[in-house]
């Protein structure tokens, strides 16, 4: 019996070794043909799409089910003299509509590819194009968002209108970058504003006292450091931190006044945001509309170019946003919890 049993559990563990050995050979596999592909794609390249061609197909697929035959044909032997006009270059010229993305987070990473689509779309564009940024930020550093405007203002300075639509959120550097732009759309329920500063850190002074532990913090200049994470804050310190505060949130305000001079900065610029149909009222944004209803609105007088700069990014690094996503995640998940008790 003990033979039979033994013969049973070495039959079972050879099995078990063989779909382990071949689920090893499948992974080193697989993984060899991920690294071939990746040596094979440049580390950074520029995507380009078509949206009309995007628009088009999705509309001929409902056309298909919905139209009477001969319209249908009428339909097919329209899009093939377009095709025709195009690929010979007999179309009448049409301007450009060039389309960036830009989702921020509180270091505004995404400032990296902008940069890099900006620079792409200013040496091809011409005198009557527009470019769309279609922005998505609750803000964050004052050095991050300030580059990101930046950026922005070089569209302007070129002589080229910019659009920023806001479907979602900019907010606080959200909208410091959508200011810049000659027109701002936004949609009904989007949430704008936001133009103040915070400054927020613990202190854990006390708890270390209770422990018996020092903290030594020397600088050189009176006020190279103002308030601090384990020492004593003194009333200078804070005094001085508040002063700071005052100070980026006169630069915010003087920057968001040269670029939309049409706003009540007092009434505007007390921190707090609103939804787009309000926010249109204190003329922080211009217009309601969603970015595809602009783009739809477009579609047959221009040529609708969406541009998105990849860059292949380390492990590290795509480790270390994940993490980031994940603290924010949960962040978030608190503050919402949070908001429905006090409800």
């Amino acid at each position: 019996m003990f033979e039979s049993f033994l013969q049973s559990y070495l039959i079972f563990l050879a099995k078990s070794v063989t779909v382990v050995v071949v689920l090893l050979a499948v992974v080193t596999i697989l993984i060899g043909a991920v690294r071939q592909l990746n040596s094979l794609r440049p580390p950074e390249h520029l995507e380009v799409r078509n949206l009309n061609d995007r628009f088009r197909d999705m509309a001929d697929s409902l056309s298909e089910m919905l139209l009477p035959d001969a319209e249908l044909k009428k339909l097919h032997k329209r899009r093939k003299i377009d095709a025709k006009s195009r690929h010979k270059g007999t179309a009448p010229e049409r301007p450009s509509v060039y389309v960036l993305n830009f989702k921020g987070d509180l270091h505004a990473h995404a400032v990296e590819e902008l940069r890099e689509e900006i620079s792409a779309v200013l040496q091809v564009a011409k005198p009557g194009d527009t470019v769309l940024l279609r922005l998505e930020s609750e803000g964050g550093l004052v050095h991050a968002y300030g580059l990101a405007a930046s950026q922005l203002a070089r569209i302007r300075s070129r002589g080229i209108e910019l659009v920023a639509a806001i479907d979602k959120v900019a907010a606080s550097g959200g909208y410091l970058m959508a200011c810049v732009a000659s027109r701002v759309i936004a949609a009904p329920f989007a949430v704008v504003g936001s133009i103040g500063v915070v400054g927020q850190l613990p202190n854990f002074s006390r708890l270390l006292r209770r422990l018996d532990v020092d903290y030594e913090l020397h600088t050189a200049g009176e006020f190279k450091r103002t308030l601090t994470l384990f020492g004593e804050n003194t009333e200078a310190a804070r005094a001085k931190f508040r002063e700071e505060l005052e100070d980026t949130h006169r630069l915010f305000k003087q920057f968001v006044g040269e670029h939309r001079p049409q706003l009540e900065l007092d009434k505007v610029a007390t921190g707090e945001h609103w939804f787009g149909t309000r926010a249109k009222d204190l003329k922080l944004v211009d217009e309601l509309q969603t970015s595809d209803d602009y783009l739809l609105e477009r579609a047959d007088h221009a040529e609708l170019i969406e541009i998105r700069f990849h860059r292949r990014k380390p492990l590290s690094e795509r480790l270390s946003h994940g993490l980031v996503g994940l603290g924010t995640g949960i962040r978030h998940g608190l503050q919402d919890n949070l908001r429905t008790r006090w409800r």
